[in-house]
């Protein structure tokens, strides 16, 4: 039998194709210009690793429904032109997740290549892991 669909890499490949990626220390000269960094790792992972001060805690599994603009569950900072800045661990779910903000209109969606791994070895702020915002 033929396999269907696509694999994962391709997916993967597709989603990072429509994102201007960025690294840590734009990613911080970006949320302090301004910019929402969000942080959609499970509890679990943030509690072993850590998180970034000022990062938004947005689970993964709400993350759309929490930024887009027409939905009932949004957030007060949802909107078509803020900039997110999606991280995960190292960067791979972020990048779905940043490609599907921009498939609803986030049209400033991107997220951080290497994720928390990165930013950590960049040796920028981290702090140890807390609880889940809902």
């Amino acid at each position: 039998m033929a396999p269907r669909g696509r694999s994962i890499d391709e997916i993967l490949a597709d989603a990072r194709s429509r994102l201007d990626r960025i690294g840590p220390a734009e990613a911080a000269a970006a949320a302090a210009d301004g910019a929402v960094l969000v942080d959609i790792r499970p509890a679990a992972q943030r509690r072993a690793h850590g998180e970034i001060p000022g990062s938004l805690i947005i689970e993964r599994n709400v993350l759309e429904w929490r930024f887009d603009p027409r939905s009932d569950a949004r957030l007060p900072i949802a909107s078509f032109d803020l900039r997110v800045v999606v991280l995960c661990q190292e960067g791979y779910t972020s990048s779905l997740a940043a490609a599907s903000l921009r498939d609803l209109g986030l049209h400033r969606a991107t997220d951080l290549a290497g994720g928390y791994v990165a930013w950590q070895a960049a040796g920028l702020p981290t702090r140890p892991g807390g609880e889940v915002i809902p």
